[in-house]
């Protein structure tokens, strides 16, 4: 597990990603975005622009820190009176934009939550896996008595997350996180897409990401939550695939 988390790329990176929603039944829908992301003292931290449907403006800005502190910032760029908010635990699962993901699933911050247990070795996708069950703390479960906890798959060979699938209060599963593909960029590899699946009505968002920058060096500044009503331009040089 501390290996798993201290994992990262070595400097600052940037993605332009899609969130495809596919329900089953229904059409598909595609809400576009921007990830800027760096690493701090407290741990990985990412700033994200997620655009309206309709005309692909900027509509909601998102500030995530992981760590032991984890916290969660949103500032709605499409209302007039929007001010910067720090989300609550209950806030946490709220949608994010059109879409049926949330931040909670976005940011993972249950990958730091203390109390875990390793469960061993088992099998996903045909690989083989480490399984720790994580359970939330204390504000977390008041907020969210429906769910148990988050049971985490982390790849055998290069500790890297396979899965994660949160656990409904019988510990049965309610949604799943699941990596499909990896993209190599140089040296380095990077996640390309991710399916988060309800369980129940098998409806899914696809995190797909479209371009990327890596090795750049962001100003401090850019990960301040007062700074989410900034607006930010995207590197000069993204390499779009």
């Amino acid at each position: 597990m501390a290996t798993f988390r201290g994992l990262g790329l070595p400097g600052d990176y940037f993605l332009e990603f899609d969130l495809e929603v596919l329900p089953r039944k229904g059409e598909r829908s595609v809400v576009t975005g921007r990830m800027w992301g760096s690493r701090t003292i407290q741990g990985p931290v990412f700033r994200a622009s997620i655009n309206a449907p309709v005309d692909g403006a900027e509509s909601e800005v998102l500030l995530g820190q992981n760590g032991p502190e984890s916290a969660a910032w949103r500032y709605q760029a499409d209302e007039p009176t929007a001010q910067v908010e720090r989300l609550s635990a209950a806030q946490l699962l709220d949608p994010i934009g059109a879409t049926n993901l949330s931040m909670f699933e976005l940011q993972m911050p249950f990958v730091y939550w203390d109390d875990f247990v390793y469960e061993g070795v088992t099998k996903v996708r045909g690989r083989a896996v480490h399984a720790f069950l994580m359970y939330p703390p204390a504000e977390f479960a008041a907020a969210h008595d429906h769910i148990a906890g988050v049971r985490l798959h982390l790849d055998a060979q290069f500790n890297a997350l396979v899965q994660a699938v949160i656990l409904d209060a019988d510990e049965q599963p309610q949604r799943k996180l699941t990596v499909l593909d990896l993209k190599k960029l140089g040296d380095q590899w990077i996640v390309k897409s991710i399916d988060v699946r309800e369980e129940a009505t098998r409806d899914k968002v696809r995190f797909e990401v479209t371009g990327a920058a890596l090795d750049l060096d962001f100003a401090p500044g850019l990960f301040a939550p007062a700074a989410l009503s900034d607006a930010v331009r995207s590197p000069a040089r993204v390499e779009r695939f």
